[in-house]
C-alpha cells in the first residue's frame, strides 16, 4: 500500500502593526492577541492528527504560532530558513499608495516589472526554497503528517509551484488568509491533492489586517 504523508503549510495568525508597515523580515513584530487566538484556533484544527514533527520559519510570528501547537504534541519546532518571508525593498516602510512610500517617485524604479517581481525576491526564487522544504520535510515523516508555518507570499508561491501555475498573480486574490492551512498530501512521492481551509475564520472580520505577510 502506497504511504500517505501530508505537509501542512501554516501561515501565521494577525501581527500588531499600528503603523502598517511592511515588516518583512524585520525582527520583533508579533502576534496581536487576535492573532494569538488564530494560533490555538489553527492548533484546535489540527489536534487528533498524525502530526510527527513541526518547522516554523525563524521570524517571531510565525514562532509564536507553531507553539500552541507545539506545545500540545510536545514537540520542539525545526527552525528552517527556506520558508521565511519573501524578500523585499520596501521593508520597514508603508507601502500604502495615499500615503506611503509608493507616491514618491524614487520608489518607482522598482515596479517596472511585476511578473519577476522587481521589487523583492524572485518568485522562482521562492518556489524553489519553498519546494526543498516541502520535500524535505515530507521524507523527515513519511507515512506520516508535518505543520510548516510560513507566511502568505511563500504559502502561495508552494502552492502555485505544486499546481503548476504562473507565478504571476494579484497579491490581494491569494488564497492564504491568517492562520490558514494549505495541505499538501502525497502518495509515495506523487502529490495526490491540496486542501485549504481556515480554522481562524470566524475571527477576520474583527482583524486589522496590518501590512505584512
Amino acid at each position: 500500500m502506497t504511504e500517505r504523508t501530508t505537509v501542512h503549510l501554516l501561515r501565521h495568525g494577525e501581527v500588531y502593526n499600528p503603523d502598517k508597515i511592511l515588516y518583512g523580515r524585520l525582527p520583533d513584530f508579533h502576534l496581536s492577541d487576535l492573532g494569538q487566538q488564530m494560533a490555538v484556533l489553527a492548533a484546535d484544527a489540527l489536534e487528533g492528527r498524525d502530526i510527527a514533527e513541526i518547522w516554523s520559519s525563524p521570524l517571531d510570528r510565525a514562532q509564536e504560532t507553531a507553539a500552541p501547537l507545539a506545545g500540545r504534541l510536545g514537540l520542539t519546532p525545526v527552525i528552517d530558513d527556506r520558508i521565511i518571508e519573501a524578500d523585499n525593498v520596501f521593508e520597514g516602510q508603508r507601502v500604502s499608495v495615499g500615503d506611503g512610500v509608493l507616491r514618491q517617485p524614487r520608489a518607482w524604479r522598482y515596479l517596472y516589472n511585476p511578473f519577476r517581481p522587481s521589487w523583492g525576491e524572485p518568485y522562482k526564487d521562492v518556489a524553489a526554497r519553498m519546494r526543498s522544504a516541502v520535500t524535505s520535510a515530507r521524507r523527515s515523516v513519511r507515512g506520516h503528517e508535518v505543520v510548516l508555518v510560513s507566511h502568505q507570499l511563500p504559502v502561495w508561491i508552494a502552492r502555485l509551484d505544486a499546481e503548476g501555475r504562473s507565478f504571476v498573480h494579484d497579491p490581494r486574490r491569494r488564497q492564504c488568509n491568517l492562520a490558514s492551512l494549505t495541505s499538501l498530501t502525497f502518495e509515495g512521492d506523487r502529490l495526490a491533492s491540496i486542501v485549504y481551509t481556515e480554522p481562524a475564520a470566524a475571527l477576520y472580520p474583527i482583524s486589522t489586517k496590518g501590512v505584512g505577510a
